[in-house]
């Protein structure tokens, strides 16, 4: 009898922690049933890739490559102005109204090919914004870290303004007239380096006649362009024009607007070598007639003489 309890109060034991294991795992369980619901429940946040300033800008910068990265942006934080990777998506706010697409309805051939045709037109007009299409431009004012990069505060390479774009900062461009025989042949080509020369007239010492004179006005100056071409075609070794557009300072362009009222410009090819060397007006004599052999009437005691003095 006393053995038969002990078997029963074993066999009570043994159903007791069986039980109760069992409960445990159910409510862990249900607990991570329950965590897991709570997870699928929060939805997913649809983003898209923004153009922003990978470090400060400010007004007048040239932009490179390494100052421009795509950052992932919320689709309900965007804005219209903002430069986003493939287009504004039609979540965006703005584009709630976008029509969409019927999936189930079947489009005819002649719905297709208009649909083609009205894409291609759009891609023309507006194409989808590339962060190429910014590097090579200037940021029109101060343009902070991580900030979105907008139109309004960018002048690009490939729009209006493009002549504003390629001027160093200080600089102004001045449009001269040339032609073939005073722009080396036509071989000086937007880009290159030259000198300025002036030739005029001037009285002749003796009174009689004119005589020509040669005088530099300004050296190693850049080239703009040649007419409207801001660089030469392909395959194309000359440019002819009628008037050649240059990179001067604003001091240096009163003194070769000066020297074009007085005289005949001439532009002087510079050697690539000579790139690096100082820029801007030359305060030298002129050369000709005028720098040669002089007369010089000198009066002694009541009387003229004539004597030849060299410069």
């Amino acid at each position: 009898m006393k053995a038969s309890r002990y078997v029963v109060m074993g066999v009570a034991a043994i159903a007791a922690i069986l039980l109760a294991f069992l409960v445990r795992g159910m409510i862990a369980g249900g607990g991570a049933q329950e965590a897991k619901a709570t997870v699928d429940k929060t939805p997913a946040v649809a983003t898209a890739r923004v153009l922003i300033a990978a470090r400060e800008l400010k007004a007048g910068t040239r932009i490179s490559e390494a100052d421009l990265t795509w950052q992932e942006w919320p689709v309900a934080s965007l804005n219209a102005a903002y430069i986003v990777d493939g287009g504004m998506p039609a979540g965006a706010p703005g584009m709630e109204g976008a029509a969409k697409p019927a999936a189930d309805k079947p489009k005819s051939d002649v719905e297709e090919k208009v649909g083609d045709v009205t894409q291609a037109v759009a891609d023309k007009i507006a194409p989808s914004p590339t962060k190429e299409a910014y590097v090579g431009g200037v940021a029109r004012e101060d343009i902070l870290a991580n900030e979105p990069i907008i139109d309004a505060k960018i002048v690009r390479s490939d729009e209006g303004g493009f002549m504003a774009v390629m001027l160093q900062p200080g600089m102004r461009a001045l449009a001269v007239p040339v032609s073939v025989d005073n722009t080396a042949g036509g071989f000086i080509l937007p880009g290159d380096r030259v000198d300025i020369l002036v030739t005029h007239q001037l009285p002749s010492a003796t009174g009689r006649g004119t005589i020509d004179s040669v005088q530099p006005v300004l050296r190693n100056i850049r080239v703009l362009a040649i007419d409207q071409s801001v660089a030469a075609e392909q395959d194309k070794q000359t440019v002819i024009g009628a008037t050649a557009t240059l990179e001067v300072s604003p001091g240096d362009g009163q003194v070769v607007t000066l020297a074009k009222a007085s005289g005949t410009l001439s532009l002087m090819l510079r050697s690539y070598a000579d790139a690096q060397g100082p820029s801007g007006a030359v305060t030298t004599s002129p050369t000709g007639g005028a720098s040669e052999d002089l007369p010089v009437r000198v009066y002694r005691n009541g009387q003229a003489t004539e004597v030849t003095v060299s410069r």
